[in-house]
């Protein structure tokens, strides 16, 4: 039986990127095919080359025109859309193609600081100034507006008086590095167990 194509998204250092990479190495049933990157100096590029997985830049025309964008995926026969730090917003045009097949993690508790501009070190700075008791991560499908879309799993880390956003962000990476595979793997076996294609876990 053919193991499932995912396509991982990225346009930063990759960290998460690799580490789907990793956990799906050894599993005959499950194949990282690419990982896709809006930015040709992006980090995740030489993370992929040291983990012997083929890795593509495409423009930004490519990757928010839908109908683009879908040849991509279907020239790799992809199953299934992993974004791992990726900024771009998906069009509507293929999620339509991919329901419930494309999901993404933010590192906050959604629906907080989420949204348009809200990524990075600039979640981690607004949890800090806004005093929050606690933070951790979500992981979500993905809809047409950026991270709206309904919640699959969520983990918590608690921020403390004297945390930095710099602490608060390896606390948030802790919790991505643990769950997100492991997330993407149950995900995985809830949208193919019922098809052709079967997820062994």
């Amino acid at each position: 039986m053919s193991p499932i194509h995912l396509a991982i998204l990225a346009s930063g250092s990759g960290s998460n990127a690799e580490n789907i990479c990793n956990y799906f190495s050894l599993r005959s049933d499950v194949k990282v095919c690419v990982i896709i990157s809006n930015k040709p100096d992006a980090y995740v590029h030489q993370r992929a080359e040291r983990l012997g997985v083929l890795s593509i830049t495409c423009s930004k025309s490519e990757l928010t025109d839908a109908e683009s964008f879908l040849k991509v995926l279907k020239d790799f026969q992809i199953d299934f859309v992993v974004l791992a730090g990726y900024l771009l917003r998906i069009p509507a045009g293929l999620i339509k193609e991919y329901p419930h097949r494309i999901i993404n993690i933010h590192p906050a508790l959604l629906p907080k600081y989420g949204g348009k501009g809200m990524y990075g070190d600039r979640v981690h700075e607004a949890v800090v100034e806004a005093r929050e008791k606690e933070t951790g991560i979500t992981v979500h499908y993905v809809n047409e507006d950026y991270d709206e879309g309904a919640i699959i799993f969520q983990a918590v880390c608690p921020v403390l008086e004297d945390d930095m956003p710099e602490t608060v962000a390896y606390k948030v990476h802790a919790l991505e590095y643990l769950h997100y595979p492991k997330v993407v793997d149950r995900v995985l076996q809830k949208e193919f167990c019922t098809t052709g294609k079967s997820v062994i876990l």
